[in-house]
């Protein structure tokens, strides 16, 4: 499938979902995670990102657990900005997004001192060119082999973003392939079972890993609207956000 570029489109939006937000100083167990959502894109728009902030916005503000700033400007993407906030999140991102160095420093080093960085989908299509990036993220985007109606395997049952799935579930989604098995470097949490797509190999979906300090969550899943629509999705991003805080 040919993808067609468009420019990113720069829009902040703000959702305070419960309360005011908690101090630059860091958060206490009772005060919601402070999430920074940034949905910029210079490859390949998802039509699905407006249902992704909008479902953030409601998670937020049903669960009362976290906050949520959305904004496809990235020059809001600071080290005095992130310095207010407990976890960046790249939802469907994609392509070369025009980060000054500065701003690449302040991103790995919000990360490395502690913060939580979550990826959904095209994450791992967002900045090919910066290979510190995929060192953070865990993997890079090669292609989508499969856009169909298939079955995912839960590797670990125990994690607390995996809660409630059972040992597998099937979902319509389009899989990913990632340039270089990711397993080595990450914590596996789903993986696409290949039986179901007539397939070979090992191809992993959604994994946690550790970055200095910090906690990085990455889930390939999300292309349709419906994925961020369903319960299930909604209860890895939830737990997710919290895991990556360190709750």
């Amino acid at each position: 499938m040919r993808r067609t570029r468009l420019p990113s489109v720069g829009l902040l939006l703000v959702f305070v979902a419960c309360g005011s937000q908690s101090s630059p100083s860091g958060p206490s167990a009772s005060t919601p995670v402070r999430v920074l959502l940034l949905t910029a894109t210079t490859g390949y728009r998802h039509d699905s990102i407006s249902t992704a902030t909008q479902v953030l916005a409601n998670l937020a503000s049903s669960t009362k657990e976290f906050t949520v700033t959305a904004t496809e400007d990235i020059s809001t993407i600071t080290a005095s900005s992130l310095a207010n906030q407990d976890v960046l999140f790249f939802a469907l991102t994609s392509g070369e997004l025009a980060f000054t160095s500065d701003q690449r420093a302040a991103i790995l080093a919000f990360v490395s001192r502690g913060g939580g960085f979550l990826g959904a989908h095209s994450a791992a299509d967002t900045l090919h060119t910066w290979p510190d990036y995929a060192g953070l993220i865990g993997a890079e985007f090669r292609d989508h082999p499969w856009t169909r109606q298939a079955t995912v395997i839960v590797e670990d049952q125990t994690h607390e973003t995996t809660t409630g799935l059972g040992d597998r579930f099937s979902i319509e989604e389009e899989f990913y392939a990632f340039r270089d098995d990711p397993r080595s470097r990450v914590h596996v949490l789903l993986r696409l079972d290949v039986a179901s797509v007539d397939a070979a190999g090992d191809y992993p979906l959604a994994w946690t890993r550790s970055y200095g300090g910090g906690r990085v969550y990455y889930n390939a899943l999300g292309h349709f609207a419906s994925t961020w629509n369903d319960p299930r999705f909604q209860r890895q991003l939830t737990a997710a956000i919290r895991w990556a805080a360190g709750r």
